[in-house]
């Protein structure tokens, strides 16, 4: 299985809490204006990479925690989903995941709704430049949301992260 790969970034910090390995993907149908990466829209921007590679990228280092990121990981349901649940079966690793979509849209998307069986916590929604606010934590325009997916999909409604600066 491949996926349409721009870089893997590790041990970044801007992508979610602690040390991440961060995998941005291409492809993205919102084409938010004010987009902080938009030469991901394109899926041709990407290099077809073997999931397994990227995996074995990930899990060399035991200490980093996972983000999905792009372009939208959600224009690659398939890959991306094969690889969050490969990590998820074989690793401790939390998985973030940045999508232009908001959940109530993913969990009617049968594709993308297995996604989220193995993502822990997804920023959602589409970047809005008009809502830019340079002060919220991991997410860039005031709509978005800090979701836990894991807690929204068992009680059947949104259940907001609660993250807290400094633990």
């Amino acid at each position: 299985m491949f996926l349409s790969l721009l870089k893997i970034v590790e041990s970044t910090t801007v992508d979610g809490p602690g040390f991440r390995t961060s995998i941005y993907c291409a492809g993205c149908e919102n084409a938010c204006k004010g987009c902080h990466n938009p030469q991901s829209w394109d899926i041709k921007n990407g290099v077809m990479t073997d999931v397994e590679e990227i995996y074995k990228r990930i899990v060399a280092n035991d200490m980093e925690n996972v983000t999905f990121s792009g372009g939208d990981p959600m224009f690659q349901p398939e890959a991306f989903t094969y690889l969050a649940k490969k990590i998820k079966e074989n690793t401790t690793k939390t998985i973030w995941c940045y999508s232009g979509y908001v959940y109530e849209q993913l969990i009617q998307m049968p594709k993308q709704r297995g996604m989220l069986n193995y993502i822990d916590v997804l920023v959602d929604g589409p970047y809005i430049e008009a809502l830019h606010d340079a002060d919220l934590v991991f997410r860039g325009s005031k709509n978005q949301r800090l979701i836990d997916v894991q807690k929204s999909l068992k009680n059947g409604q949104v259940e907001l992260f609660e993250y807290k600066i400094g633990l």
